[in-house]
């Protein structure tokens, strides 16, 4: 796990620390929010935490936590200040999941009819109920293991 306040190989650690320059949109404790260089659309938002985190899989539930409560809250300022058709909520672990900054980090990303960006979930056929059924209890084992 990679919890370092901040990083000095990180940009969004740098980001954070002022290092490097952004267009903050929102900022509190935990969190800062900004619209990245090159945005999918317009609108396009990062919801980054303080705290360096390599993705979401990185931390507790309480140290994410603040990074979902800000995508809320800058998605709902970005559905009244430009009235999207609707939003995608993006976040990517890994490089075979298309994360390129390893710093964890929410996309917050309105939507239009017929935008540039087009569907972002290719076309497949329903996975058979046993299959389903096998991995849903491997999930639910892993999680009666995770409550306390």
């Amino acid at each position: 796990m990679e919890r370092d306040a901040t990083r000095l190989d990180c940009a969004f650690c740098a980001i954070v620390a002022g290092r490097q320059p952004a267009i903050m949109v929102y900022e509190d404790e935990q969190v800062v929010a900004f619209p990245p260089i090159r945005p999918a659309a317009v609108g396009h938002t990062l919801v980054v935490p303080r705290q360096h985190l390599r993705d979401f899989w990185d931390g507790d539930p309480a140290d994410v936590a603040p990074v979902a409560t800000a995508a809320a809250i800058v998605g709902a300022a970005i559905r009244r200040a430009l009235r999207p058709q609707g939003m995608n909520l993006i976040s990517s672990a890994g490089e075979v999941a298309t994360q390129s900054v390893f710093h964890l980090h929410v996309h917050v990303v309105p939507r239009w009819k017929d935008d540039h960006m087009g569907q972002i979930w290719p076309a497949r056929p329903p996975q058979k109920s046993p299959t389903r059924e096998r991995v849903a209890e491997l999930i639910r084992t892993e999680l009666a293991g995770l409550r306390p």
